[in-house]
């Protein structure tokens, strides 16, 4: 029985890929920055159904979804998913706390949002937030109230798109920079009238994720990445993986400046070499992967690609 591959998770705050399987639930396998990865994607491209908390049921048809949508589900399971979501406000009732934060992807981009205080920072570590701060905590609608509060006052988005986040995650200025502009956004924001009282003011604690996603390993390449633009039957994608945020996998592939040409067979590219290469795993999602091994692993990447900037990301 096949495992479709679900993407990427962040589990005890370092990247997996996960997996499901029709009867067998679901699994993941852990990543580790500097280790080759080498997958042929197999078949076509399947819906995965609906996760609901830690429980992922199966799309009844097992229905086909196009290569380049950002969310493997088709239109039904996507309907249900839309049903009990508070991104979609249909949970208002929802009676758990929650966390409004204030997330940086890069300079002048901080965007503010809500997480189910239970998730701790799983939230920002998904979207690839490169550093957050708490604002506050108190029931759904009250942190709903202050999430439109500040984005209306403060002009601060709830959304930033991928391709912006992938732009600016290679000419990062030092940390001290992140925190300084998260501490003057954290001060505009706790000052503003208005806030309901049933949600607890946070202290400003910015924390960064640099290490999680290990941005230090980017180096030049992030600069002139190429981005995977789509899976196809029989495609390869194989590199050594040398960072991660959100659902990115930043790869170094031995590949020459047309990425979507098979590459010359070769060894790992010595630190230094190769080519940067970003593989968006929401598009990996609903795949049926298998290994690449031999000359097929050394290839490199056999899918369409597109330059940084150059593919419309989803939203968050």
């Amino acid at each position: 029985m096949a495992w479709w591959c679900t993407g990427v998770r962040w589990s005890g705050g370092a990247p997996a890929l996960g997996w499901f399987g029709d009867g067998r639930g679901e699994r993941e396998s852990p990543l580790a920055y500097g280790q080759q990865l080498g997958f042929v994607a197999r078949g076509g491209r399947r819906c995965l159904g609906v996760r609901r908390g830690r429980r992922r049921t199966a799309c009844p048809t097992g229905a086909a979804v196009p290569a380049r949508a950002s969310r493997a589900q088709c239109e039904e399971c996507a309907r249900i998913d839309r049903s009990y979501s508070v991104a979609a406000d249909t949970m208002a009732d929802d009676p758990r706390p929650y966390a409004v934060y204030l997330a940086y992807f890069g300079p002048g981009l901080v965007k503010i949002g809500i997480t189910a205080d239970e998730r701790g920072s799983a939230r920002l570590l998904e979207q690839g937030a490169v550093a957050f701060t708490w604002l506050g905590r108190g029931p759904l609608m009250a942190a709903r109230r202050v999430e439109e509060l500040v984005g209306v006052a403060l002009g601060v988005p709830d959304r930033i798109p991928y391709t912006q986040k992938r732009v600016v995650r290679g000419v990062l200025p030092p940390a001290a920079e992140w925190a300084a502009e998260l501490r003057a956004a954290h001060g505009r924001a706790t000052a503003l009238p208005g806030w309901p009282e049933s949600l607890d003011r946070a202290v400003c604690e910015v924390v960064d994720h640099a290490g999680e996603f290990g941005l230090a390993g980017l180096g030049h390449r992030a600069q002139t990445a190429s981005v995977v633009r789509e899976f196809v039957d029989g495609g390869v994608v194989a590199g050594r993986l040398v960072a991660a945020a959100g659902p990115d996998l930043h790869l170094v592939v031995a590949a020459g400046p047309d990425l979507h040409l098979v590459a010359a067979a070769g060894p790992d590219p010595a630190p230094g070499t190769g080519r940067g290469l970003i593989l968006d795993t929401r598009l990996l999602a609903g795949w049926r992967l298998e290994a690449a091994a031999g000359e097929t692993a050394a290839g490199g990447v056999t899918v369409p690609v597109a330059e940084l900037g150059g593919v419309q990301g989803g939203l968050f």
